[in-house]
């Protein structure tokens, strides 16, 4: 409105002056000036837009990881209102969240992820929910010298042979998710596992970090049968078969690990009686869906990235509190991831008081932030984020249905010895 007034107030005062001293000149002037002046309302808006800090959030939200994505959304919105205390701003700065959906195909991911640096000119972007999908991502990032924030997809190789500097992970690794899992095995006596994992990049990974995880932490404990599945299997009679083939025979503790993203085949491996061979199953965390046939086993152990009721500090209260008034239940694995992601966004250019690519990268290598699940820091030479993982024990009975899980103990992130896996 002021510049309108300004061009107002000119227009007049020029009209008047070209009224009195026609000629040729003086309406050149009067052009000239008007010109300038609606040039200058242009930049002034424009600037005004460019100061919106612009994110793009890719997830699957379409095909068999949609719950994940979902949470993801849920937990990266309410992480931004928290920080921002329901502002969404930013150093005076709007904060605008591009939400896009990668179905977790690997090529619409890359092309979202072009898309969001190129046309839409997002500052720092974050996703995606498959490994797959977020692997096709990783070069565009490099391409595009925009930071990619990687959340929840697992794959070591994310941050490790794939890996570019303007990668970030808040999400946990198959090596971390391998390592507290290894710390619930037991550390005497002769442990065989057999591992059924999904035939695609998650999966394998989670095999191998499983493998380098024993080693160093459990050797006493040994892969005695590697099953992979279909992405998509819904039948595991003959994969169940298999395990129990390789493993009633041996000697001492007998356990089937099951690393699976998506619908879990838990209870359709436990419908098969492993029992009857003295055969334990350890499915890990999960989403609270997929926990709740555990509740069959009591006593059975894992690990967890996140369950709600064990982190004691003030972001998780927050979250707990706000997502069972908003969604009638509590937050859950990948909520908290979500939230993760924001505030290593926020942390981030609020530190650096920039959006500017190389001054986030100053800043985030080594950052430490909060996130509901206890603080996380970026590894200098990797960007992975080093964060402590939850050893679980399932309960008998619970006050709700959600009431599922009691914690044995919180596994710190310096007990969890990650190799640097990247070519840096």
């Amino acid at each position: 409105m002021a510049i309108r007034r300004d061009v107002d107030q000119m227009t007049t005062g020029l009209a008047s002056e070209f009224h009195h001293h026609e000629g040729r000149k003086r309406m050149l002037r009067f052009a000239s000036v008007l010109g300038a002046v609606a040039l200058a309302g242009t930049f002034a808006a424009s600037a005004a837009g460019a100061q919106d800090i612009k994110i793009a959030l890719i997830a699957g939200k379409t095909g068999a990881l949609e719950a994940y994505a979902k949470q993801t959304e849920a937990g990266f919105m309410m992480g931004l209102e928290y920080l921002t205390k329901g502002s969404m701003t930013l150093n005076g700065r709007k904060i605008q969240v591009i939400v896009k959906d990668d179905q977790i195909k690997p090529d619409l991911a890359k092309s979202l992820l072009e898309q969001a640096y190129g046309d839409d000119n997002v500052d720092i972007a974050v996703g995606t929910t498959s490994s797959a999908a977020a692997l096709a991502m990783l070069p565009v990032a490099e391409e595009y010298k925009k930071i990619l924030i990687v959340e929840p997809a697992v794959a070591d190789a994310i941050t490790g042979e794939k890996w570019n500097r303007y990668i970030f992970r808040t999400g946990r690794n198959s090596t971390q998710d391998a390592y507290a899992g290894a710390a619930s095995v037991p550390s005497t006596g002769e442990v065989h596992i057999a591992t059924l994992a999904q035939d695609y990049a998650f999966g394998r990974d989670g095999v191998a970090a499983m493998k380098a995880a024993l080693a160093a932490l459990r050797p006493n404990a040994k892969i005695a049968f590697e099953e992979y599945a279909p992405q998509a299997a819904t039948d595991f009679t003959a994969s169940a078969q298999r395990m129990f083939d390789a493993l009633k025979d041996k000697p001492g503790k007998k356990i089937i690990a099951i690393i699976w993203a998506g619908p879990h085949p838990f209870a359709k491996i436990a419908d098969l009686k492993p029992e009857r061979f003295g055969i334990e199953l350890a499915p890990g965390g999960n989403i609270l869906p997929a926990m709740k046939p555990y509740r069959s086993v009591p006593g059975m152990e894992g690990a967890v990235y996140y369950y709600y009721d064990f982190p004691k500090n003030a972001l998780n209260e927050w979250l707990v509190k706000e997502h069972m008034a908003r969604f009638k239940s509590p937050p859950d694995f990948f909520t908290a991831g979500g939230f993760a992601a924001a505030s290593a966004v926020y942390t981030a250019i609020d530190k650096a008081k920039s959006t500017n690519t190389e001054k986030l990268i100053a800043t985030m290598e080594g950052m430490t932030f909060d996130t509901p699940k206890g603080p996380m820091t970026f590894r200098k030479e990797d960007h992975q984020a080093l964060q402590p993982m939850f050893h679980f024990k399932v309960k008998g009975t619970g006050v709700n249905e959600n009431d599922l899980l009691d914690l044995v103990q919180v596994i710190p992130a310096d007990k969890m010895p990650i190799p640097i896996r990247n070519k840096r």
